[in-house]
């Protein structure tokens, strides 16, 4: 902004005067503050006159203003705030007459622009009110200075701000702005702009030891130790004390458990231990709480120093969490500790210029925190009491308000918020609830916050949206006429939030995110090419901001990226070699994801698991004795990291899906953990079920009817310790197990709904557990029904079996006929649960899977045939006249059940041939029952075989990897460590002859021509090996999905029919010249 003609003539006219007023010379020597008179013991002084006319950056110094312009200037500013309905307004207005005089300055500033403006009244209020204290204007002025180290302020950019800011208050004050007023207020602003360029030019050396000196502290040991521990000398104990412990005088107090805790604690070899140590050593024990907050944020502060952005917003999470200590807050007995620390842990390279760096950076620091703290006070209640007293009526009508100013602020932002309007006022309350919690919670909100960027990095959200949104909601919160207090606190927490948000997206969107968001193939191809080798592998699965990280991976899966997710899995899973080594991603994505099998047998990422499972195969293109080396790296998908059984192999199962049980490796896992473990274990529990099946034969059918009634003594002896076995070692511990996995169940909540409304404990979901569960029922029933216990009290009575243990005296008939179907179906379910022995043989096992699913088609016929016989029992039973097999509906039903199964006799049908009526009813039956609904169930078995035919074996290895996964998880801890052991899947295994390859592998050989292989899986590559090279480009020339090689072909046929037609135009005009 170039001066107004009025100004430069009203400068002309009173420089004489301006001049006079500066020269501090010409002053009386009551006139000349206090601290003017230091200037002759050696402190510098700017230049007062200079200063009014331009920015001096040559120097800085201290300002010292005559007396009587500070006052006049202070006069004037207070006049103008004054005029202003608020401070919010004069901020505003000195915001829109700085960016209305430079427009292309804007870009400059991000923060929301009622948030910029309050910062712009009160740091010139701050620097007002410091005139008459030079030595504390100089210190207000470098911290002003030391946070806009990263804002490139230049003298012409603060001229600009300079006319704008004084062109304001002579437009809002007139002849209240007198020229000494008007000059001073130059003097100011181009002595702090002077300041800002001063401390960014000089001072950059200090930020770069700040930096250095900080890694090697973090990370150091003291050097006496290593030097004495490399020549294999003791350490002596006064040699292993930091600088503090043997300088300081004081002692730490004998009741503070912390310092004794501290002192029995190795040698600090860090910054964090050597400040706990020094601290406790020079008795500043009871600040050590307010310490370990500053402490926990200050390598953030230390390693951003030169980013003012994130140094305040450390500074303002810092200032929360201090607020809310009750101890006192001494800054400088932290800053005493801090020096002592760093000094101990690099003591060769530690000199003066280390000395001033960190003493200015901690003043800084020291004084922003300060003056957070003094704003801080009574902001959390003001935010409380806002959010309290907000009616039911009037929290949608701000919401509203908050997304209309918002849409009209920033007309992009509609195709974001693409939601209902009730979930947009839900993430409005959210907000509103996260403004009062980072009062209450600081440091658990940040990470919440560092993880809702992160994820909003997934979302695709601009940046830019983020201020507008402030903004908008700030105009909102003003416009229900609150207090000045509770809209800056509310606009605060709003503005700390975004930035934090900002931040983390910024941080977080690396290319491949924003990839994943197109979910292009060809996109993630590109942006990964450029990464490094040793790094591509966490690119893919790791961004990381602060101490919060998304996985690209899973967020492509969970999105519904399958393009981008298929072409990660598969570049993580592709072995790629140099000369030097091997690098396959395999380790690093199940270290990162142990769940990744799980998450891809999602209903929206199963697809991924073909790609997942191929990736963990190789094949060799050469052939050795007509046998091919195969390699499966299997080691995840059997073993978690902490060595036990892998606890999502078993998602593969639940799936039931027989063309993904076929794979390869999925296979290969489940025949090897069949065949080396769970083989032996299925076997030896099948052998003790056998053993009962043969007991409760023995118990219930054979022995009772082996000379009944005239049983010996002996036989009866027999029967009872069969019963007395069978109750003891069959249903006493089926009964506890049944009930403690019931109970489980429901104390869990685990069900599953049948018909969508009845509630079934998921136990009982396995047909197999819901036998055992009715076999448990019916031989409680037995053991109550039992004919042994009830002649116990006459067993030697008056009656043919008589004896010890007798199952026939008059009490026990009455048992007998409720026993005796308990018993038969007790012995069915008994057979009926050693079905599983089927599984040793995969021809068995298909046939009975056969079986078990054609099964289906005979209840689907049973229960069409049973409406039959109801509906034409009842058409019988109608007709007036009765034959004696149709008397009654139960009569006729068993009649027509009968014919339906040929039991019915055929002199029967003699009779019936009498009542025209009823044998025209039962031909009809028939041939419905019979003819049609056979045929059909004939049709029905045959289409289900032929459907089941193709994948039945696949089925059968299905079923067994589900008994497989149930003898494994009860394998016992000797016998699976000693199988993992058996695999040594640390050991490296070959590739081809002499290539000594990966491990977490297992190889075999096979027919060279069951998988014939033709191309070479690993991909080599020539050039250098260093690993902080990225793979070659043309890595995926001829990879893409289809859309990309067409339109690659597409491309290739343009570009030949150009040249086809250029030469035979040149041919044409070769033919006409001749």
């Amino acid at each position: 902004m170039e001066p107004t003609e009025d100004m430069e003539e009203q400068e002309d006219a009173c420089g004489d005067e301006v001049a006079s007023a500066f020269s501090i010379g010409d002053l009386a020597e009551e006139d000349i503050p206090e601290e003017a008179e230091a200037s002759a013991d050696g402190i510098e002084v700017e230049d007062i006159e200079a200063l009014v006319t331009d920015v001096q950056d040559h120097v800085f110094g201290e300002m010292r203003l005559p007396e009587h312009v500070v006052t006049e200037l202070q006069t004037a500013w207070n006049t103008f705030l004054a005029q202003q309905p608020s401070r919010d307004s004069a901020g505003d207005a000195i915001y829109s007459a700085i960016f209305d005089a430079a427009p292309e300055l804007q870009y400059l500033f991000k923060t929301a622009r009622s948030v910029m403006a309050m910062k712009f009244v009160n740091a010139l209020n701050m620097l007002v009110a410091d005139l008459p204290r030079p030595t504390v204007l100089k210190a207000n002025t470098e911290t002003l200075s030391f946070q806009h180290l990263d804002i490139d302020v230049t003298t012409p950019r603060a001229g600009v701000f300079r006319d704008a800011i004084c062109e304001l208050l002579q437009q809002e004050l007139g002849a209240n702005l007198t020229t000494l007023a008007l000059s001073g207020l130059q003097a100011l602003l181009n002595y702090t702009a002077g300041a800002m360029i001063y401390v960014r030019r000089e001072y950059s050396d200090r930020i770069n030891i700040l930096r250095a000196s900080w890694i090697a502290a973090s990370h150091a040991r003291l050097a006496e130790q290593e030097e004495q521990a490399a020549n294999g000398q003791p350490l002596a104990s006064m040699d292993r004390l930091p600088a503090a412990a043997l300088e300081g005088e004081a002692e730490p107090a004998s009741n503070s458990k912390r310092a004794k805790k501290i002192q029995a604690t190795k040698v600090p070899e860090n910054f964090n231990e050597m400040f706990c140590f020094n601290a406790a050593v020079m008795g500043f024990n009871m600040g050590i709480n307010w310490m370990e907050a500053v402490l926990d944020q200050f390598e953030n502060m230390v390693l951003n120093a030169s980013n003012t952005n994130r140094l305040q917003e450390e500074c303002d999470v810092l200032s929360l969490r201090l607020i809310k200590i009750k101890d006192p807050v001494v800054f400088a007995e932290f800053k005493a500790v801090m020096l002592a620390s760093l000094r101990s842990l690099i003591p060769k390279v530690w000199g003066v210029e280390h000395e001033v760096a960190w003493t200015w950076f901690w003043d800084n620091l020291e004084r922003m925190l300060k003056i957070q703290l003094g704003q801080l006070k009574g902001q959390q209640r003001a935010v409380d009491r806002f959010i309290r007293n907000l009616s039911e009526e009037s929290i949608p009508r701000l919401c509203r308000d908050v997304y209309r100013r918002f849409f009209e602020q920033a007309p992009t932002g509609q195709n974001y918020f693409k939601q209902s309007t009730t979930r947009l006022y839900f993430i409005a309350s959210k907000v509103m609830e996260m403004c009062m919690e980072i009062y209450k919670r600081p440091r658990e909100l940040m990470e919440e916050i560092s993880a809702l960027g992160l994820r909003h990095v997934g979302y695709g959200i601009p940046t830019e949206l983020f201020m507008p949104f402030v903004e908008a909601w700030s105009q909102s919160i003003y416009a229900m006429n609150v207090d000045e207090k509770t809209a800056a606190s509310i606009r605060w927490s709003l503005t700390l939030i975004s930035k934090s948000l900002i931040r983390t997206i910024v941080e977080g969107s690396t290319l491949v995110m924003k990839a994943i968001n197109t979910n292009s193939a060809l996109k993630f191809h590109k942006a990964i090419s450029v990464t490094s080798r040793k790094k591509r592998e966490q690119e893919l699965l790791r961004v990381t901001v602060g101490t919060q990280s998304i996985s690209p991976l899973l967020w492509a899966i969970k999105n519904g990226s399958f393009h981008v997710a298929r072409a990660m899995i598969a570049d993580l899973l592709t072995i790629r070699a140099d000369r030097d080594n091997y690098y396959y991603g395999c380790n690093a994505l199940f270290e990162r994801h142990p769940d990744i099998v799980q998450e891809c047998c999602g209903v929206r990422g199963q697809q991924l698991l073909p790609i997942l499972f191929d990736g963990m195969l190789w094949r060799s293109r050469l052939t050795i004795k007509k046998m091919r080396r195969v390699n499966f790296f299997v080691k995840h998908l059997i073993q978690n990291d902490d060595g036990t059984f892998n606890t999502y192999l078993p998602a593969v199962v639940k799936l039931n899906d027989p063309h993904l049980i076929g794979h390869p490796v999925v296979s290969f896992v489940f025949n090897l953990l069949w065949a080396r473990l769970a083989r032996y274990s299925f076997l030896r529990s099948r052998l003790r079920y056998l053993a009962l099946v043969v007991l409760v034969v023995s118990s219930q059918s054979v022995l009772p009817r082996l000379n009944p009634r005239e049983e010996t003594e002996a036989q009866r002896i027999a029967l009872f310790v069969c019963r007395a076995a069978l109750y003891l070692f069959d249903f006493v511990p089926h009964l506890i197990y049944n009930i403690w996995q019931l109970v489980k169940d429901i104390r869990a909540r685990s069900f599953v709904f049948l018909w969508g409304t009845v509630p079934v404990p998921t136990y009982l979901y396995d047909p197999s557990h819901a036998a055992q569960v009715v076999v448990t029922i019916c031989m409680l029933l037995m053991l109550i029904q039992e004919p042994i216990f009830a002649c116990l009290g006459n067993m030697n009575g008056d009656f043919a079996g008589a004896g010890l243990f007798t199952t026939h005296c008059p009490q026990a008939e009455t048992r007998m006929d409720v026993y005796s179907v308990l018993s038969e179906i007790t012995v069915l379910l008994h057979w009926f649960l050693i079905t599983d022995l089927c599984i040793f043989s995969i021809r068995l096992c298909c046939y009975f899977l056969t079986c078990s699913r054609v099964l289906v088609e005979l209840l689907h016929y049973s229960i069409a045939v049973l409406f039959l016989i109801l509906a034409f029992s009842s058409a019988i039973g109608a007709y007036g006249p009765s034959l004696y097999d149709f008397d009654c509906i139960p009569e006729g039903a068993l009649s027509l059940f009968k014919i339906v199964l040929g039991m019915y006799e055929n002199q029967r049908f003699d009779a019936i041939r009498e009542e025209p009526q009823i044998y025209t009813l039962l031909a009809i039956f028939t041939l419905i029952s019979l003819i049609f609904l056979g045929s059909l169930l004939i049709a029905q078995i045959a289409g289900a075989f032929t459907k089941l035919y193709k994948d039945i074996e696949n089925y059968a290895v299905l079923f067994r990897a589900g008994i497989t996964v149930q003898t494994v998880r009860s394998a016992r801890p000797k016998r699976w460590a000693s199988f993992l052991a058996s695999l040594k899947f640390q050991e490296r295994i070959e590739f081809n002859e002499g290539d000594i390859g990966l491990t977490g592998g297992i190889q075999i050989l096979e027919p060279a021509t069951l998988n014939p292989t033709t191309d070479e899986i690993i991909r080599r590559y020539g050039g250098s090996t260093d690993a902080d090279n990225p793979w070659p480009e043309d890595e995926f020339k001829n990879q893409g999905s289809l859309e990309t090689r067409l339109k690659h072909l597409e491309k290739l046929v343009i570009r030949a029919t150009k040249a086809m037609i250029k030469g035979r135009l040149a041919w044409s005009l070769t033919n006409l010249d001749r």
